[in-house]
């Protein structure tokens, strides 16, 4: 029996649109992460981009179980010595690109090489509901009925 490899020409590519609103960003950004690899279709090949397009929208409206909020750091440096600087998840959220909670969440999930990066070219993360790209006729993805865990109250 052979094993069937997925040429360029064979690839076919859904877009689908995701609403993050009280949703657990760790379950979402999971669940992306399949969609994005191709691992949940039957022709899914490991060294070929054959996932799908994701759209998520109110990126801002995201839920954190537990002190993830307050206590959740992102890190980076700025190139100078004692130049390490960091910001929770709270101060992303009320910052100027809220959407990056989530664009992160997802990229660490993904392989960090020239795969991964492509992948990544298929994630548009929105922070409000409006998205430009209703010409590809996307379909609703209702992460929220999944799992009964994925969603969170706003309370």
């Amino acid at each position: 029996m052979k094993t069937h490899s997925l040429k360029a020409s064979e690839i076919s590519k859904k877009w689908y649109v995701i609403d993050a609103t009280d949703l657990v960003v760790g379950r979402l950004a999971s669940i992306v992460a399949k969609l994005l690899r191709g691992k949940h279709k039957p022709t899914f090949t490991p060294h070929m981009d054959c996932g799908d397009n994701i759209i998520i929208i109110n990126a801002e409206k995201i839920s954190l179980t537990g002190k993830k909020l307050t206590d959740r750091k992102y890190y980076w440096h700025t190139g100078y010595p004692g130049g390490i600087k960091e910001k929770t998840v709270e101060k992303v959220l009320e910052g100027k690109y809220p959407e990056r909670v989530v664009r992160k969440a997802v990229e660490r999930m993904i392989t960090s090489n020239p795969l991964g990066r492509q992948q990544m070219s298929n994630l548009y993360v929105y922070a409000g509901e409006n998205h430009k790209h209703m010409a590809q006729k996307p379909e609703i993805l209702d992460v929220a009925a999944m799992n009964p865990k994925n969603k969170r109250s706003s309370a």
